[in-house]
């Protein structure tokens, strides 16, 4: 007979600590909302800004140019629109697959403003002029210059991506999963 505890039924006689509720919600609310707001700073840039000189804001901290961009962000991949739009089609499928297993208040936020953002974009590469997947993407915030020659021109899509993107980071490295977990250290 041994007196050492038997670990593995132990453990198993444990409860299970509760998940997490479930954080869907959250994304559905976040991800519409960056949508219309990006969408609609959109609209009025074009109805403002087209064939105009860039406007400047707070002492030429900011300037309101009106870009179409048929790239990548910073410039990269000029003209590959349908490859970026596969790409933002992608994105936005594999959110909404890992959502149903969201239970993480900083994952919801993130993916949130990632869903959002990357509709957003992709809503002008599929139905901004010249045609369907061929829309160039209006970006119409420029810092310190007003043609993006300090840092490139971009919209409110870019900021919530990158701001999405790096509450994900900050949750990776809290060890947050996305399913409410933490991520244990193995040893």
């Amino acid at each position: 007979m041994s007196t050492e505890p038997n670990t593995e039924s132990d453990a198993a006689d444990q409860p299970e600590a509760p998940l997490p509720q479930r954080r869907v919600a959250l994304l559905a609310v976040i991800a519409p909302l960056v949508l219309a707001l990006d969408l609609g700073t959109k609209v009025l840039a074009v109805e403002r800004l087209e064939g105009r000189e860039p406007v400047e804001l707070l002492g030429g901290l900011l300037y309101l140019p009106l870009i179409r961009n048929t790239g990548a962000a910073f410039g990269l991949a000029e003209g590959w629109t349908v490859i970026l739009a596969l790409i933002a089609f992608s994105v936005v499928g594999f959110i909404l697959w890992i959502a149903r297993r969201l239970r993480s208040v900083g994952w919801a936020i993130g993916l949130g403003l990632i869903l959002g953002g990357a509709m957003g974009n992709l809503v002008d590469r599929v139905f901004r002029a010249p045609g369907p997947l061929r829309g160039g993407v209006v970006d119409f915030i420029s810092v310190l210059d007003p043609w993006g020659n300090f840092f490139p021109v971009f919209n409110l899509a870019d900021s919530a991506i990158c701001v999405g993107g790096g509450v994900i980071v900050l949750m990776a490295l809290l060890q947050r999963d996305y399913d409410g977990t933490k991520v244990e250290k193995k040893k």
